[in-house]
């Protein structure tokens, strides 16, 4: 990588690209734009997980004119020959192919790590991608546990690299629009907080006897540090996020690009105490075992944020799916994907009307981060590994709270709860001769 990019990036019509408009060039033009980069410019991408948000990744990070994917991993070989012919469209670069990322991890031609494996891979793979010396963008949450998210800012800070994290929400523009009006203070006081995600549409999922491991499938791989269990469909490929050898339901999944905002915008960082209900109240009998109804308290002190979640409804607070709330004396603030508006409180202020989103935060978001791979400056960076962190970290206390049934406090001297309870499920169990990161 040579400092050649910072004045090819300078070309009008390739800064457009790399500012997330690709969506609208035809793939035939962005082809042309990269055969004119240097091979000495070149970013070489590897992906670790090409299934579902990794390619995604991967398809939004190709937009930019330097970049290109030279290695590609997964445990499955039937997705990876789906993706190796997806790729042969738009490329005829032939990545090289791996099932052990910690292979891919010695391909020098990688510089860049995309992550998108399953939650409870996350920790490994960043912090051995940063001892290999490769920047990483790693989708969210950053981690499956909070001592996992401490490691993790611990190793990028160890070894100085620029870590992303898929959070893109902070790249789109409507979302800074909506938390520089929350920080103006035109809202008055805040004193209260909201975020929800009502996930209408969901259906019960059925419990299933256990199977061989289907053809092609390395799934001593894919258990990695999780406890060995026989296969079964329904913790495999996209289910995984139900199931807490793995990840933490909606909390973690939708949670953290909602309850991010409420910390931007009141520029909070760990609650004092937290408490939640929840369970299986929707589909009470399927193989599911994180919450499908939850509500979290959260206390910061000079507020107070709330989480709700709900598998079956799809109306959910001000009539909107997903959402926050940031509830001022003098009005309301409503935010979600599609946009933001305020209401204001007995005239107090002047209403803004609903302001629409109009951009891609995926392909800003990977922009943004190429571009710093390149300048190395990290204080650029829209998510960087210490926010991620922080997010994924008071996610993880609302699944806390809610699989103790106690409320917790946290101890912001030592770093973790009053509770011995709360406290076992700080930090995980590796299993299968893997080791826990500790930095």
């Amino acid at each position: 990588m040579s400092t050649n990019r910072r004045v090819f990036i300078k070309n009008a019509g390739l800064a457009a690209i790399a500012a997330g408009i690709g969506t609208a060039i035809p793939m035939e033009l962005l082809a042309a734009v990269k055969k004119s980069v240097s091979p000495n410019d070149k970013i070489g991408i590897g992906v670790i997980g090409v299934k579902g948000m990794g390619w995604a990744d991967l398809s939004s990070m190709l937009k930019v004119p330097e970049t290109q994917c030279v290695a590609v991993c997964d445990i499955d070989q039937n997705i990876l020959q789906q993706r190796l012919a997806d790729l042969s469209k738009i490329s005829p670069l032939k990545p090289a192919v791996y099932t052990d990322y910690r292979k891919l991890l010695q391909n020098k031609d990688v510089d860049v790590v995309i992550i998108g494996t399953p939650d409870h891979w996350h920790c490994l793979i960043m912090t051995d991608a940063c001892a290999a010396g490769k920047d990483i963008y790693c989708e969210k949450p950053l981690a499956n546990s909070i001592y996992e998210t401490e490691q993790m800012v611990k190793a990028a800070q160890h070894y100085n690299r620029i870590v992303q994290v898929g959070q893109w929400q902070r790249s789109q523009q409507h979302f800074k629009d909506a938390i520089s009006y929350v920080q103006s203070g035109k809202l008055g006081k805040i004193a209260s907080a909201k975020t929800w995600m009502y996930r209408g549409g969901s259906v019960a999922l059925p419990v299933v006897p256990n199977t061989p491991v289907p053809a092609g499938v390395d799934y001593t791989m894919w258990l990695g540090p999780a406890r060995k269990r026989p296969f079964n469909k329904n913790r495999f490929h996209y289910e995984f996020r139900w199931f807490w050898d793995y990840a933490g339901g909606l909390m973690t999944d939708w949670g953290v690009h909602l309850i991010d905002m409420v910390l931007l915008g009141m520029k909070a960082e760990v609650p004092l105490s937290v408490m939640a209900t929840g369970g299986k109240f929707v589909f009470p009998g399927d193989a599911r075992e994180t919450p499908d109804l939850q509500t979290t308290l959260y206390d910061f002190g000079n507020f107070q944020m709330s989480w709700e979640h709900n598998m079956a409804t799809g109306v959910g607070l001000y009539n909107m799916q997903h959402g926050i709330a940031f509830i001022g004396e003098n009005g309301t603030l409503l935010l979600n994907r599609g946009g933001w508006e305020v209401r204001p409180e007995d005239k107090k202020l002047e209403p803004v009307a609903w302001q629409k989103s109009v951009d891609n935060g995926l392909n800003l978001h990977t922009s943004n981060f190429i571009n710093v791979v390149k300048s190395r400056e990290k204080e650029a960076l829209h998510c960087p590994v210490e926010a991620g962190a922080r997010v994924a970290i008071n996610s993880h206390m609302g699944n806390i709270a809610v699989r103790t049934g106690q409320k917790i406090y946290w101890d912001k001297i030592k770093n973790r709860f009053n509770n011995t309870a709360a406290n076992q499920l700080v930090k995980p169990v590796y299993q299968n001769g893997w080791k826990l990161p500790a930095f």
